[in-house]
């Protein structure tokens, strides 16, 4: 597998620059109430991305990190690492499903009205190529297919900076009210 150098160290210097942003914030965690009351999803998103309410502990945990959003739209990178192996030796499905599901789900919730939210229903997960550490970056592009007042439905693609094509998922979300807060 050769990777495009050139597009690597694209990817690379992009993820620092938004990890700093997001460092210099508040950090993993949950954003208070009153940081998103009113707000759209999209609105949340791009304040998370900003730097400005909490961005999601598990994106520490598991070694990725938010990108882009924009409507309909979200992009994750992550870092394929050795404590991601399984016992074959290629990276876990489950670190590949979260960063595909979160992209699969940031993409739905920029389409969130204030006061609306969703959840998960389905989520189905396609490998088609074995992941190791040797590929440095990978990234989930997720993109909404439709998103009504009860469900919601996004597909996304990850792959490498070379192209290469290492998943494809697509979910179906549960579209709801939420409660105010108070």
């Amino acid at each position: 597998m050769t990777q495009n150098p050139s597009q690597l160290d694209a990817w690379i210097a992009e993820e620092r620059k938004i990890t700093e942003r997001l460092e210099a914030g508040p950090g993993p965690g949950l954003a208070r109430p009153d940081q998103i009351a009113g707000k759209t999803g999209l609105e949340m998103m791009q304040a998370m991305l900003n730097g400005e309410i909490p961005f999601a502990a598990i994106a520490r945990t598991l070694d990725f990190t938010i990108l882009e959003v924009r409507p309909g739209v979200a992009i994750f990178q992550g870092t394929p690492l050795p404590q991601h192996l399984n016992p074959l030796g290629t990276i876990h499905g489950g670190w590949v499903a979260t960063v595909l599901d979160s992209a699969l789900g940031c993409s739905i919730h920029t389409m969130m009205p204030p006061g609306r939210a969703y959840t998960t229903a389905e989520l189905s997960v396609n490998y088609v190529k074995g992941l190791t550490p040797k590929v440095q970056r990978v990234r989930a592009e997720g993109k909404v297919i439709h998103c009504g007042r009860q469900l919601a439905t996004a597909e996304a693609r990850l792959f490498g900076p070379d192209g290469t094509l290492y998943a494809h998922a697509t979910t179906t979300c549960l579209v709801f009210e939420t409660r105010p807060a108070g």
